[in-house]
């Protein structure tokens, strides 16, 4: 390897570790992304925007309770999507999903979900949540 070749591999290995680190900042805010599933089905690709939220290291998709989803059943099928970061910084990141089924577990994501960003009120969250624990869809997600 040359001088230059080495210099050269060196800077593009503290640009991707700059880029990893954005893409981490960006992820841990949580918010509003795109996603990218290949439908259960079809295998065609389907775009959505929807939001996400970190709790504690970990990623969450979720949505409102009482209707089936397609991404749910797309990403069952299929668990690997891609993530579209569009606000502050604009990347697709490699994803893989795993449905969370735990009752203990979904009460509890949600229930933060719920009150810490969604903005309810404490008992007004434990109101809603048995028909969120019964009814939501919702995802763990890890970057990939």
């Amino acid at each position: 390897m040359t001088a230059w070749q080495s210099r050269n591999t060196r800077t593009l290995g503290r640009v991707q570790r700059r880029v990893d680190i954005a893409v981490k900042n960006a992820l841990d805010r949580g918010g509003v992304i795109d996603i990218t599933t290949l439908g259960a089905r079809s295998g065609t690709q389907r775009r959505i925007e929807i939001n996400f939220h970190h709790l504690d290291g970990s990623y969450y998709i979720t949505g409102m309770p009482g209707r089936k989803r397609d991404w749910l059943a797309n990403m069952k099928a299929n668990p690997k999507f891609t993530i579209h970061l569009k606000h502050g910084l604009t990347a697709d990141v490699a994803a893989e999903a795993e449905e969370v089924t735990n009752e203990d577990q979904r009460a509890k994501v949600l229930y933060r979900i719920l009150t810490e960003s969604w903005d309810n009120e404490p008992a007004k969250a434990e109101h809603i949540l048995p028909r969120w624990v019964n009814g939501a869809p919702l995802v763990e997600f890890s970057v990939v």
